[in-house]
């Protein structure tokens, strides 16, 4: 269903950047159905029991499973985050993707259930693309 190399490349880019950072509070399961918005505007978040200390490129996987197109751009913009971190980013957007795939989940029930904007076979194609123009940046 996938193309094995092209998904091992943005996982391969994704461990050969080492968070070398202090360990940070993270959220663990940042998925739509875990914000809470009023007026339009972020007020919270909910369902902490993935919680952690690591890496805060985890909770970036947001971008990919919620936003699309100038609202990724802008999240991308307003998030203090450097290329290794965007990358360990997508190495955990895969993952979740791969994963919802392998699971045979439909994207329709998928984003019902755990609020993730197309955890499906468009999401891989877009993380596949986003890495290969990233590389050519490079």
């Amino acid at each position: 269903m996938v193309d094995v190399a092209d998904v091992l490349a943005v996982w391969e880019a994704a461990i050969a950047a080492p968070y070398t950072g202090r360990p940070v509070w993270v959220h663990g399961d940042m998925t739509g159905s875990n914000l809470l918005v009023e007026e339009g505007r972020l007020a919270g978040l909910i369902d902490f029991g993935s919680s952690a200390v690591g890496d805060p490129a985890c909770d970036l996987v947001l971008a990919w499973t919620l936003l699309h197109g100038e609202g990724r751009a802008a999240f991308r913009a307003g998030v203090p985050a450097d290329e290794a971190g965007w990358a360990r980013a997508h190495g955990w957007a895969i993952w979740k993707a791969l994963l919802t795939v392998a699971q045979g989940a439909d994207a329709p029930a998928a984003e019902q259930r755990y609020g993730w904007r197309c955890p499906s076979m468009e999401l891989i194609t877009e993380l596949v693309t986003e890495h290969a123009a990233a590389e050519k940046r490079a």
